[in-house]
């Protein structure tokens, strides 16, 4: 178990090489001509080689939307060298490249209205998983096969860009690789006071279970002080957080978007509503910081330190007072093969129907991000920014992203997960009581997407 030092002085030494080297695409142009020496023969052109004609847009405005800034900042070599990469496409297709920020809320309105008025707003738009599933289903989401052929690197190395996973059986969403996703964190502080076992260790040995992650948190709910009162906890989360995280991992879909089939009632999703009665009802090992587990501000009970192990997103980990580190979701007795999360949360970059020459619009947005790579995996610098510990990006990259399962229940309206997890884990009901009391509202809702 290694600390991190930093990405600066790996990025330093790269760019030290590039500069020395002279080599590589650096996203720049020099046009100044290169003198040839008197006894040197210029090579001569290949006739066979064909010149690619690039298109002339006459100066048309290619608008990128989301809800936060996309635009290059330019403080980093790599947002520089994309910068420099943006000027010279613009150049040499004769574009202005325009990135959109619209408030959250905005997004999927002015998407919908612009392209059933014939006039998409944007040419290419970030999504939620959850927004783009109604949109698709109208007919409004162009397949990445209908705007890409096999010269496009995402359908070749996939450095640059890579296919996100399927929505509804189909290849959608394009995004720039990472190495994210979602796991359970642990207070390295009190694992180590505490003297409880090492995650990394039980995962490594295939011993990091349920039962044991439970067990964990039973050893770490405890009174320190004597004086009556449980001061430390063993887990901490969001109630909803919860159930998706352990139903991925028990191999429950929630809502199957491809099939139609609400999964609230299946044998697997039973079986992770009594694991959760056990967390907060008969074991009480959760720290319910705000007093109501469905309150999403449980998402940051963790931060006073005194819990043992929860479930938050990467970008919620800044500025903590303790060491923590970062392990798979346990697997649950029905985990399917290569999953272990819940990816809920997804989004990506889509192209709507009607957007003029989506084909050259794609070309041209992959091509921006044809710059040197200056991290030895594409989102070091930002994995390193937040994990101080070499393991845990080692364990990120290696064996957490790439894994979480697609759950788009938020994608059926008045999908009933909130009050079936709420009648669990606050109101005491038996899961296959509440999975009994919501199963017709669930199929319902699923059905009314294909209206």
């Amino acid at each position: 178990m290694r600390k991190l030092k930093g990405f600066s002085f790996l990025l330093l030494c790269l760019v030290m090489v590039l500069t020395a080297c002279g080599g590589g695409n650096s996203g720049s142009t020099n046009n100044t001509p290169t003198p040839t020496p008197a006894n040197v023969t210029e090579e001569t052109p290949d006739p066979t080689e064909e010149l690619e004609e690039v298109p002339n847009l006459n100066g048309r405005v290619i608008k990128i939307a989301a809800w936060w800034d996309l635009t290059p900042q330019g403080e980093t070599q790599s947002e520089i060298n994309r910068l420099e990469k943006i000027a010279e496409v613009e150049k040499k297709y004769n574009v202005e490249i325009e990135f959109v920020t619209v408030p959250y809320e905005e997004v999927v309105p002015n998407l919908t209205n612009s392209i059933l008025s014939g006039e998409p707003f944007v040419d290419i738009v970030q999504l939620e998983y959850d927004a783009a599933l109604p949109l698709i289903k109208q007919g409004l989401i162009l397949p990445i096969s209908e705007f890409t052929d096999s010269t496009n690197n995402i359908n070749n190395e996939g450095n640059l860009v890579e296919k996100y996973p399927p929505i509804a059986g189909e290849y959608y969403a394009f995004e720039s690789p990472n190495s994210l996703g979602a796991g359970v964190h642990y207070n390295r502080d009190l694992f180590k006071q505490l003297g409880l076992p090492d995650p990394k260790e039980l995962y490594a040995n295939g011993e990091w279970t349920w039962d044991k992650f439970l067990e964990i948190a039973k050893q770490a709910t405890r009174d320190t002080d004597n004086d009556g009162k449980t001061d430390v906890y063993g887990f901490s989360t969001w109630g909803l957080d919860a159930y998706r995280q352990f139903a991925a991992s028990n191999g429950v879909r929630i809502a199957d978007e491809e099939n139609l089939v609400e999964e609230l009632s299946s044998a697997g999703s039973i079986e992770t509503g009594e694991f959760l009665n056990k967390l907060y009802n008969v074991d009480k090992v959760v720290k319910i910081g705000t007093g109501d587990p469905m309150e999403w501000n449980e998402y940051n009970t963790f931060k006073d330190g005194d819990v043992a192990m929860f479930t938050t997103a990467e970008w919620n980990l800044k500025d903590l007072s303790f060491d923590f580190g970062i392990v798979p979701i346990p697997a649950g007795p029905n985990q399917l093969p290569n999953y272990t999360y819940a990816d809920y949360l997804r989004n990506a970059k889509f192209i709507s129907k009607g957007v003029k020459d989506a084909a050259l619009v794609y070309k041209i947005y992959e091509e921006t991000l044809d710059i040197p790579m200056l991290e030895e995996f594409s989102g070091q610098e930002y994995l390193e920014s937040i994990y101080g510990f070499e393991d845990d990006v080692d364990m990120l990259r290696n064996h957490i992203s790439g894994t979480g399962l697609i759950i788009l229940d938020k994608a059926f309206p008045d999908f009933p997960l909130w009050p079936f997890v709420n009648d669990i884990i606050v109101n005491k009901v038996s899961p296959a009581a509440a999975a009994e009391t919501y199963k017709a509202q669930a199929e319902a809702s699923m059905q009314m997407l294909n209206k």
